[in-house]
């Protein structure tokens, strides 16, 4: 059994979750995506973000790959409810690095009572936040954080997603959002057509 407290060297890291995403998250044949679009296989990455070991790994690889590219930022979360765990994995990682990252949660619409938010936890207004998502087709969950985020007051830096696709989501986002899409697995690193 896997240590599960242990934090492994990022190039292990990355393969140990690239096992999983391809074992436990990959499911062929055909399927209606939330797009509207058909494909011959779906990535469902809850398996991955809700998994007991994959959590961590999925927090230190987004982590690293935010690093990696030179992203600074205070918070990070996204649009309910896929990107929910992806969120907390990267708060959680930061915390065992000592790094104060918080997490928050982008409803699909604004609250109609209460304080009327659709951007829940942690004030992000003049914060640098970094928009995730599980997976994109078409760029329109991220899109919809962003916008909120952007009406809550936030400096959108980034927007960073686990697998890609390949359908045009990275560009579409980098064109309407104006920031650079980053992700951690292409189609092709998980064996997909």
């Amino acid at each position: 059994m896997t240590n599960l407290s242990e934090t492994l060297p990022i190039e292990e890291a990355r393969e140990r979750l690239r096992q999983l995403i391809s074992e436990l998250a990959v499911v062929r044949g055909k399927v209606t995506l939330a797009s509207g679009k058909e494909a011959d296989y779906y990535v469902d990455l809850r398996r991955i973000t809700l998994h007991h070991e994959a959590s961590r790994l999925v927090g230190q690889v987004m982590l690293d790959l935010l690093d990696q590219n030179g992203i600074e930022f205070d918070a990070a979360g996204g649009l309910t409810m896929g990107a929910d765990p992806v969120g907390h994995a990267i708060m959680r990682t930061a915390g065992d690095q000592n790094r104060a990252i918080d997490t928050f949660v982008v409803r699909k619409a604004q609250k109609s009572y209460g304080m009327g938010r659709q951007v829940e936890g942690p004030s992000v207004e003049g914060r640098r936040v970094v928009a995730v998502e599980d997976t994109s087709t078409t760029g329109g969950s991220a899109l919809t954080a962003v916008e909120a985020l952007k009406k809550a007051g936030a400096e959108v830096v980034a927007v960073a997603v686990i697998v890609d696709r390949a359908t045009g989501a990275k560009e579409h986002i980098e064109e309407v959002a104006g920031v650079p899409c980053f992700y951690a697995y292409s189609k092709d690193d998980l064996g997909l057509d």
